[in-house]
């Protein structure tokens, strides 16, 4: 197997390009918008660069198709940076110049529906970074959290190992965005009660591939995932969004991905911590902990029928909650299920 391709890193000061591949929300948020790129300055040292469409909603998928292979040809840039994600990236990665990216390679950062553009970057053998938006976490109400910060600025700029962190506390109860007072005030916070660690007591190694699982089952019908001897020996990395699917789909969709190999092709697999609470699903805490009990045993379900010896870690920090620690996309990742501790190699 050859090595991963891991982009050459941005330094601070450095030009870096700030893109919206899926949903234009700049547009509407304007506000948590240019928090976001005051942080981006302030907090990394980096100069934000905008392009046509990154302020529009609904812009052509061929129009964002340009700009991402404007941001990543340009010789001034460093790094590419997604502001949010969206619905309808699939339809965007058809457009791009494969032949400008395999040449330019560079660090994006997106999640969510990125997961569309981070499994485009990995079948052309181009580490990604799945996590951070100029939005949702530069953007963060009342202060940056540090986990994620620090993560951040590790995957930013640093190429070592980097130690995963349980969250001493986590949220998915975000602030409402059409109140621009709601940026003052830190969102709620609940207590972290660690990682839940299933499966034999032994260290994989591997690279990591995944996202949104939303997303990876639509790439599925879309017959764009990498073939399964591609993904032998991968560390699986799922996510659940905002729409919060149900523990039946959730199941659904997994059994759908095992009927085609793809769990049993990975020795490990790392969970997100299931997002419970939304604007249209004002769950209380307890609804909360029970919505993300019935998600981890969706998942169980689905991993006993089809990669029953996987190592499997569930609420890891890596979706769309609070804080987000980000992994990179096809780079090195290690479970260790001896010392319970998980690391990435930036």
């Amino acid at each position: 197997m050859t090595p991963p391709n891991y982009p050459p890193k941005p330094r601070p000061g450095d030009r870096v390009a700030v893109v919206s591949p899926s949903a234009g929300l700049p547009a509407i948020f304007p506000h948590v918008y240019e928090l976001g790129l005051r942080r981006l300055r302030e907090e990394f040292g980096l100069e934000p660069v905008e392009y046509p469409t990154t302020r529009v909603m609904g812009a052509d998928p061929r129009e964002r198709a340009r700009d991402l292979t404007a941001a990543f040809a340009d010789p001034t840039i460093t790094a590419v940076l997604a502001t949010i994600g969206g619905d309808d990236q699939i339809t965007v990665t058809p457009h791009l110049d494969d032949a400008v990216l395999r040449a330019n390679p560079k660090p994006f950062f997106g999640y969510s529906d990125n997961t569309n553009l981070l499994n485009h970057l990995h079948r052309l053998g181009i580490v990604g970074y799945h996590g951070g938006s100029v939005l949702v976490h530069l953007g963060r109400p009342g202060r940056p959290h540090p986990l994620t910060f620090d993560s951040l600025r590790a995957a930013l700029f640093t190429s070592g190992w980097y130690d995963l962190t349980p969250a001493p506390e986590w949220g998915d109860r975000p602030g409402d965005w059409r109140d621009p007072a709601s940026l003052a005030h830190e969102p709620e916070m609940l207590p972290g009660e660690g990682w839940r660690w299933q499966g034999p007591r032994r260290v994989v190694e591997g690279r990591a591939w995944g996202g949104n699982l939303e997303i990876l089952h639509w790439l599925m019908a879309a017959d764009r995932v990498p073939p399964v001897e591609a993904l032998a020996g991968s560390v699986l990395v799922v996510e659940t969004s905002e729409e919060m699917p149900p523990a039946t789909e959730v199941f659904r969709m997994l059994r759908n991905m095992g009927e085609r190999g793809l769990l049993t092709a990975s020795p490990a697999v790392l969970v997100g911590r299931a997002k419970a609470w939304d604007f249209e699903k004002p769950h209380s805490v307890e609804e909360r902990r029970e919505w993300a009990e019935a998600q981890r045993e969706a998942v169980t379900r689905a991993l006993a029928a089809y990669a029953p010896d996987a190592v499997v870690v569930f609420d890891v920090d890596l979706g769309h909650t609070d804080p987000q620690l980000i992994v990179p996309y096809g780079g090195e990742v290690r479970v260790d299920a001896v010392e319970r501790r998980i690391s990435v190699r930036y």
